[in-house]
C-alpha cells in the first residue's frame, strides 16, 4: 500500500519549542534545537523575567544604558526598548557613552553608537576623558606605558558614567554585563583575595548605597546567547576590541574559562568570547 504522504526529509530537526519550524540553532545555555523566531522569543522572555523578578525598574523611572557600540550593549539598548514598548514598563531610556579617547577605538565605535540612537530612538549623551579629566586615555598610556592601562581606564569610565548619569539626572544606570563577565570578576577576586569585592560582584544590583544605582538585566544571559541573537537579528554594532586590552589581567580569566569549557560537555556559566564564538557549534544543519 503506497503512503498518502510523501515520507518527511530525515535529516530536519523540527523546533524544540513550537514543534512546527525547522530548527535553526542550538541554544549553548540549555542545549536546546530551536527556530530563530523561538530563539528570539524566549531570548527576550527569560530578560523580561529577570527585570520582574528582581524589580530592576519602576514606572517613570529614567534609565540610561551604558552604550559601547559592543554587542552587550547594543544588544541590550535593542532589548529594553523593545520590552518598554511591548510589556508598558513607563521606562524613559538613554543611551550614554564614554569617550576615553583611544584613537583608532572608540572613536570609530562612537559612531556605531550615534547610529543605534538613530535606529531604536534612545536619546545619546557622551562624556569624554578629556572634558572630564583634561588627559585622554592614549596620553595617559603616553605618561605611563602599557601596563595597568585598565586598571586606571576602569577607574575612570565608572567615575565618567556616574557623572554622565547625573547630568541626565537618570534613577539608575543599566550596563550589559553579562554571565560571562561575571563568571570572569569572581575568578578575578579569588586570586587577587578580594574577599569584600567578591561579595558584592555577583549581585545584580550595586551601588544602592550612592546616588546612582547599577543593574544587570543580562546577569544570567550567556554571552554566546548575546552573540548570536545580534548576528541573527543583524543588529549595528562594533566588534573590535580596544587596543590596551591584550594587556589586561582579565583576559587570563578569560581564557582560564575558555580551556575549562573546552574540557566540558555542558558549558560553565559563562561561555567563550567573542572572538572565539563558531556558530557552526550552534547552527544545526
Amino acid at each position: 500500500m503506497e503512503a498518502d504522504s510523501k515520507p518527511k526529509k530525515s535529516g530536519a530537526r523540527l523546533c524544540c519549542v513550537c514543534n512546527q519550524n525547522r530548527a535553526a540553532l542550538k541554544r549553548p545555555k540549555t542545549l536546546e534545537q530551536i527556530c530563530r523566531e523561538c530563539f528570539y522569543a524566549v531570548f527576550e522572555e527569560e530578560i523580561h523575567q529577570v527585570i520582574l523578578e528582581n524589580q530592576l525598574f519602576k514606572p517613570g523611572e529614567r534609565i540610561a544604558i551604558g552604550a559601547s557600540g559592543g554587542k552587550d550593549s547594543t544588544v541590550l539598548a535593542y532589548v529594553l526598548s523593545e520590552l518598554n514598548r511591548r510589556h508598558n514598563y513607563g521606562l524613559d531610556l538613554f543611551l550614554l557613552s564614554v569617550d576615553e579617547g583611544i584613537t583608532g577605538y572608540r572613536d570609530d565605535s562612537l559612531e556605531t553608537v550615534k547610529r543605534n540612537e538613530l535606529q531604536y530612538g534612545l536619546p545619546l549623551k557622551i562624556v569624554s576623558y578629556k572634558d572630564l579629566y583634561g588627559w585622554t586615555m592614549d596620553e595617559i598610556v603616553k605618561m605611563i606605558g602599557l601596563k595597568n592601562n585598565c586598571t586606571f581606564c576602569g577607574v575612570f569610565r565608572r567615575q565618567a558614567l556616574d557623572r554622565g548619569a547625573a547630568l541626565l539626572k537618570v534613577d539608575k544606570v543599566a550596563t550589559g554585563h553579562n554571565a560571562d563577565d561575571i563568571a570572569e570578576t569572581v575568578l578575578l577576586n579569588i586570586l587577587r583575595g578580594d574577599i569584600a569585592r567578591l561579595s558584592r560582584c555577583t549581585s545584580i544590583i550595586t551601588g544602592e548605597d550612592g546616588p546612582i544605582p547599577r543593574c544587570k538585566p543580562f546577569k544570567y544571559t550567556y554571552e554566546k546567547e548575546i552573540v548570536m541573537y545580534a548576528y541573527f537579528k543583524k543588529l549595528d554594532y562594533f566588534s573590535t576590541e580596544c587596543i590596551y586590552s591584550p594587556n589586561a589581567y582579565r583576559g587570563f580569566a578569560r581564557e582560564f574559562i575558555k580551556d575549562l569549557e573546552r574540557i566540558r560537555f555542558i558549558p560553565l556559566c559563562s561561555c567563550s568570547s567573542l572572538t572565539s564564538v563558531k556558530f557552526e557549534n550552534f547552527v544545526v544543519e
